[in-house]
């Protein structure tokens, strides 16, 4: 094991694999002495930088948490049979293929929890390095949003059924870079530690991220002519870091999966209703203006995203190349997922019928469907959604009050171009209605598994569920786990 006077600097190198005994531990290629990375302002933003890249390696929101494992929890597309992905589908959690993948993630989550330990473990200490105003409050809050986010995912993939959290996985809140295992904590302990964090990385930049004083096309244009000219341009692209939006966004999330509803709806209405000075909304929900624009992924819409630089390489390979489809007629997605309304603008834009090498057709989704070399800033949509408005509007509209929730829900219908429904009165059938639209909405975005699996939604509500599948939201913490 290597000495922790060392940590990984995946800025210049990817990870060594990491042994499944050593989840906690980073055991890097490249490796620095933290008295010298951590001896200038710019050893700090390295050190995260680094640790955003790992986020977005396709192990973890480059493909897994997003678009590929979780997807296949949920059988959003076709599998092959007697495959691994078949049997992550039939939630087969003993099969060595499912371990395998789910074991992955868990690594890989604890590998950036072990890399924002190193950074926050230095930061107060070294607090004199930084020069610029605002970047010690930024970086350490940044810090502590991403070790909530990948603990919060942690929690939501291999902890207990919040609705009875009596069953269910104890698992480690991991706050410092230790050879030492780190102890399983009660469910309790674990709301309370990653609500500290959260609560710790708002009251950091609540007053100063300048994604508060600034829209988001302001923020994609830093310059000496722009109205936006920060004094380093690493203040500027804030919603593709954990801005102070985000931190709002995760603390929606994560109270709406504690069931305080309260406070779900108090963070969700203040994303809602956050304006740039003229007014306007800071995020506005997509339109099908931004799908003719070939924006899919609905960038306007991102209060946090990952840039993957990536992308097109991506969706060639695994949408183009037929490796994630679903479907090879109308049937599957236009009317059991749509429901067949003619107008929905994700009905009509976010999917396409391909033929394949073998002559074979089948559905695709264009989500993130890129152009390879955009003309400019304004047109590259090469970012992963981690929190959009959207599901802002959904917890809303599913916690809300009724007739508040039910005008929410109503505003994102109507962003759809689909007709407005009633919301059931009973909480139980509410959430299960607003669910279905988690459904379509977050289709390759990894948050529908999660979705159902807050409600415990049963089978006759688990849209795509294998007929041989028996339902199980509980998932084994990996065997080899260092904690045990």
């Amino acid at each position: 094991m290597k000495k922790l006077s060392f940590i990984a600097l995946v800025l210049f190198s990817t990870l060594s694999i990491i042994s499944c005994k050593k989840f906690l531990t980073v055991v890097p290629k490249t490796q620095m002495p933290q008295n010298v990375l951590f001896s200038t302002e710019g050893g700090f933003k390295d050190a995260l930088t680094g640790a955003y890249i790992q986020m977005k390696e396709s192990g973890l929101y480059g493909l897994a948490m997003t678009q590929t494992t979780m997807e296949y929890l949920t059988s959003s597309w076709d599998v092959t049979n007697n495959t691994t992905e078949q049997r992550i589908g039939l939630f087969n959690y003993a099969d060595a293929g499912v371990e395998g993948s789910l074991e992955g993630i868990y690594a890989k989550e604890y590998a950036v929890i072990a890399s924002l330990n190193a950074i926050l473990g230095q930061i107060d200490a070294r607090k004199d390095v930084f020069t610029t105003p605002g970047m010690y409050e930024t970086i350490k809050s940044e810090c502590l949003a991403m070790r909530a986010y990948c603990h919060f995912d942690v929690l939501r993939l291999f902890g207990p059924i919040p609705v009875t959290t009596d069953a269910g996985n104890m698992l480690p809140y991991v706050t410092k870079l230790s050879t030492m295992p780190n102890p399983k904590i009660t469910f309790d302990q674990f709301k309370q530690a990653l609500l500290k964090d959260l609560a710790e990385a708002e009251l950091l930049v609540k007053d100063i991220d300048p994604i508060t004083q600034y829209s988001l096309a302001q923020l994609r244009s830093p310059s000496q002519t722009s109205v936006f000219n920060p004094a380093d341009t690493y203040m500027a692209y804030r919603y593709l870091r954990l801005n102070y939006y985000a931190i709002k966004g995760i603390q929606a999330r994560a109270y709406l999966w504690f069931n305080d509803k309260d406070k779900a709806y108090e963070c969700a209405k203040l994303l809602i209703e956050a304006k740039n000075t003229d007014g306007s909304p800071k995020f506005r929900l997509g339109t099908s203006a931004d799908m003719t624009a070939q924006d899919y992924v609905l960038t306007a819409e991102h209060i946090f995203g990952l840039y993957d630089f990536n992308m097109y390489a991506k969706f060639t390979t695994n949408y183009n190349g037929g490796i994630l489809k679903k479907g090879t007629s109308a049937t599957t997605i236009t009317n059991q997922l749509y429901g067949n309304t003619g107008t929905d603008i994700r009905e009509a834009n976010l999917w396409e019928l391909i033929t394949l090498a073998n002559q074979a057709k089948c559905y695709i989704t264009k989500k993130y469907k890129v152009v390879e070399k955009p003309t400019n800033i304004a047109a590259d949509f090469k970012q992963i959604p981690m929190i959009r408005i959207s599901e802002m509007y959904l917890i809303a509209a599913e916690v809300a009050p009724l007739a508040e929730g039910q005008a929410y829900w109503a505003t994102f219908r109507q962003s759809r171009n689909i007709s407005t429904s009633i919301l059931p009165t009973d909480p139980l059938q509410r959430s299960l209605e607003v669910v279905k639209e988690f459904r379509k909405e977050f289709y390759a975005e990894g948050q529908s598994f999660f979705a159902y699996k807050r409600i415990n939604a049963p089978k006759a509500n688990f849209l795509f569920a294998p007929s041989a599948a028996t339902l199980n939201y509980l998932i084994p913490v990996p065997k080899t786990d260092a904690v045990n």
